[in-house]
């Protein structure tokens, strides 16, 4: 099996609908189309393409490190800790902060991939908004 159809296929993969998926994920993703393909070949795939910089690697909160293709170019993300959505951010607003940290630290930041956590807009309405069931949270109405 050459190793550039292995490594076409998985950013076939990962560009499909821009997908964050784990190793696991990406090896029962491509083994149909690629039978005799084993997880170490994966596995040693995915670090050859993040090496190359034509991948991400991160830790988005999942509990296993997801894989993201940067054919789009370099973008980074919110993750909501209670729903789960990621959120795009944009690197120029991202590149402000990295540009503020090299001027005060002398340090230039190389990372491809910002994962940054907290709630969405969404859930801190919900948070916010009163409940209908005499005070109780909306998961309690109901209980005896």
């Amino acid at each position: 099996m050459r190793t550039s159809s292995v490594d076409q296929i998985i950013l076939d993969t990962l560009s499909h609908e821009h997908l964050h998926l784990t190793s696991h994920q990406v090896y029962e993703e491509i083994r149909d189309r690629l039978p005799a393909v084993n997880p170490s070949t994966v596995y040693r795939a995915l670090d050859r393409l993040v090496s190359q910089g034509k991948i991400s690697v991160s830790d988005m909160g999942t509990g296993a490190a997801v894989y993201e293709t940067l054919s789009e170019g370099i973008h980074h993300h919110l993750v909501c800790e209670k729903c789960g959505a990621v959120i795009t951010i944009d690197p120029q607003d991202v590149n402000i902060l990295f540009d503020a940290i090299a001027q005060k630290k002398h340090f230039k930041t190389l990372t491809n991939h910002l994962v940054l956590f907290g709630i969405c807009e969404h859930c801190q309405h919900a948070a916010e908004s009163p409940s209908d069931n005499n005070g109780l949270p909306s998961n309690l109405s109901g209980v005896a």
